[in-house]
């Protein structure tokens, strides 16, 4: 009897240790969720963000400058940074590099904001119909990997030379790298999440509106930044091809009148104004708001 007694204490005290580990183990994965990025400074985060390109741009600049210096390509095939600044200093003060850009600025949004509700509403039924999934996802994996440029010919046969060609092959470019992207997205989603939403009667419509489309947003922004990139590529393969005197001038027709110039300085200067514009579009519209609906997530820790 005296050992039961004295045995009772001692379970007693093993349950409390127990119960304060649980406890503490759930305040220590509740702490391991909720480390998420705090906001910092606006100016802090724009010079860690923009410091680091800078530095590689300069790298870049540099070794251009050093293959001019020592002549790896004969000046006038390979002109120095300085002559590039120029010919888009003459652009500029003719008054015609805004026209350019703009052009295609227009093109693309307008292309990319069509294939962005086209994309949607054909990620959706791919990913929720098992029928359509086995019969149209391999085609749109197959025309994901398909260089835009190999649309042109048949576009111009089926349209002209006009902007439906231009936006054809930006379409068919951008669309599937959508829909690809939001069913990955879809696929993603927890079950849970699914059956919650039947539960409280979010079926059909609102089913998508306030269940599928809010949980799959991370693979959805994906696929968008991606359809973006893939947009802006197939429009600069269109304008170098599609070229008409009606259709205005855009970056890609700057780049083939370069071209057909054999102007090097030219060439350069729209290829530089290419890269700005697509990647700036990316990082100041596709990345904020990626790292919005990741930080809301509680997906973009501390590392």
């Amino acid at each position: 009897m005296a050992s039961t007694e004295t045995k009772a204490p001692s379970t007693a005290a093993e349950a409390g240790d127990s119960s304060g580990d649980i406890a503490g183990l759930e305040a220590g994965l509740d702490a391991l969720e909720s480390r998420v990025v705090d906001r910092q400074p606006w100016l802090r985060t724009a010079t860690s963000k923009a410091l680091p390109p800078l530095i590689a741009i300069a790298i870049v600049f540099a070794l251009w400058q050093l293959a001019y210096h020592f002549e790896l390509k004969p000046h006038y095939l390979l002109p120095s940074p300085v002559e590039v600044g120029h010919s888009l200093e003459q652009k500029w003060l003719e008054g015609t590099l805004l026209s350019f850009v703009w052009t295609s600025v227009s093109r693309g949004a307008l292309g990319f904001l069509a294939s962005v509700a086209i994309g949607t509403v054909l990620g959706l039924i791919v990913a929720r119909v098992k029928a359509v999934r086995a019969a149209i996802g391999p085609i749109l994996s197959g025309l994901q990997s398909l260089p835009s440029v190999a649309w042109v010919p048949a576009a111009i046969i089926w349209f002209g030379l006009s902007d439906a060609t231009i936006y054809t092959v930006v379409l068919l470019g951008a669309v599937p790298s959508i829909a690809n992207g939001l069913v990955a997205g879809v696929d993603q989603i927890s079950p849970l999440y699914l059956r919650a939403g039947r539960t409280i009667g979010a079926t059909g419509f609102a089913g998508v509106r306030h269940v599928l489309l809010p949980a799959s947003l991370p693979g959805y922004i994906a696929g968008l930044k991606q359809g973006w990139a893939f947009s802006w590529r197939s429009l600069m393969a269109a304008e170098l091809i599609v070229n008409a005197p009606d259709l205005g001038t855009g970056l890609g027709q700057l780049l083939e009148q370069g071209r057909e110039l054999q102007d090097m300085s030219w060439v350069l200067s729209a290829i530089l104004l290419i890269l700005i514009v697509g990647i700036g579009i990316e990082l100041l519209i596709f990345a904020p708001v990626e790292r919005r609906v990741l930080r809301s997530r509680g997906l973009l820790v501390k590392s």
